[in-house]
């Protein structure tokens, strides 16, 4: 199983698939399965050389349960550190909601190292949490106050495999990687690469995300109609075309260095 190590945390990756590197990072309390299990690795692999990364907190990464391990430069430099044991210079980067969130980590702390950039259901700016949010102690209270501020349906809805794979998380370090959130936008003008930005149209942050690409210079945006903030990642049935349609343009375009 292959990992990377940032100053002492061990994040584990995994690699599919042959052609241009392309990193996919999953959303808060998912893993590298999820890519494979929404459909995604399939639709891609024949495309792009695919780095799967386990935030840290997350998966087979390792999962420290201190507010301070779970900065988003730590998570930028997580992603960095896994293109260095891979020896890439530069990859195209797709992050989805969290991941979309270290998406404008990288474009902040490594824009280098990202040759395009795909954000979705994610924004830049700040976000401040309830002080009296929930510790990680009762899963079910934790899944319950996250559902309720994504707008997602409820645990009890979840088919079981992505409920038993929900519960399989430490909570403890999902709570303490559950932080407020500065604003990144003075990042937006500077975000140069290549960039699509989508989001759900039921998602509550869909007017977030397209202020932001306003300020992102020839940015594409995409919108799904209807779909929530889960649907926009588990229908890559309708989420897939236009963004593979996106990166295979770009990666005709841009040569990315190994």
């Amino acid at each position: 199983m292959p990992y990377a190590t940032n100053e002492g945390i061990r994040i584990h990756y995994e690699v599919d698939g042959d052609g241009p590197p392309l990193v996919l990072q999953h959303g808060f309390t998912g893993k590298v399965k999820n890519w494979e299990l929404a459909g995604y690795v399939d639709a891609l692999k024949s495309h792009f050389r695919l780095i799967r990364v386990d935030a840290r907190g997350h998966g087979e990464s390792d999962k420290p349960h201190e507010t301070a391990a779970y900065t988003l430069s730590a998570h930028a430099n997580d992603v960095v550190a896994v293109l260095d044991a891979l020896d890439l210079r530069t990859a195209h980067f797709w992050g989805y909601s969290m991941g979309g969130w270290i998406g404008f980590g990288m474009a902040k702390y490594a824009p280098h190292r990202v040759a395009a950039l795909v954000i979705g259901g994610s924004h830049p700016y700040g976000r401040t949490l309830r002080a009296s949010r929930p510790d990680g102690s009762d899963p079910q209270a934790f899944i319950q106050d996250l559902f309720g501020r994504l707008g997602v349906q409820a645990l009890d809805a979840l088919p079981s495999n992505r409920r038993a794979e929900l519960l399989a998380n430490d909570f403890l370090a999902l709570a303490a990687a559950q932080q407020d959130r500065p604003s990144l936008q003075d990042i937006l003008p500077t975000m140069h690469m290549p960039c699509c930005l989508y989001v759900g149209a039921a998602d509550g942050m869909l007017k977030q995300v397209e202020a932001c690409v306003k300020q992102i210079p020839n940015a594409t945006f995409v919108s799904f109609p209807r779909f929530d903030h889960a649907d926009a990642f588990y229908r890559s049935d309708v989420v897939l075309p236009p963004i593979l349609h996106f990166l295979v343009a770009h990666t005709q375009r841009a040569q990315l260095v190994t």
